[in-house]
């Protein structure tokens, strides 16, 4: 959802991601990473910086 917001594809969030990890994803394999919940937290920074956020941990007991 947040890379339709910024006007990126899967496929072109997966070629990004790959150029950036110096890993190979595909859209499929992206997919199945974001179907299955089984993205690591590496590379959910990897793709926050591509789209242009952030990932902060607030703390929820303030």
């Amino acid at each position: 959802m947040l890379a339709v917001s910024r006007g990126m594809t899967l496929k072109k969030l997966a070629e990004k991601l790959s150029e950036v990890s110096a890993q190979d994803y595909s859209y499929n394999s992206l997919l199945g990473k974001l179907n299955r919940e089984s993205l690591s937290l590496r590379e959910a920074e990897i793709i926050a910086k591509i789209l242009n956020y952030k990932i902060e941990f607030c703390d929820l007991l303030k």
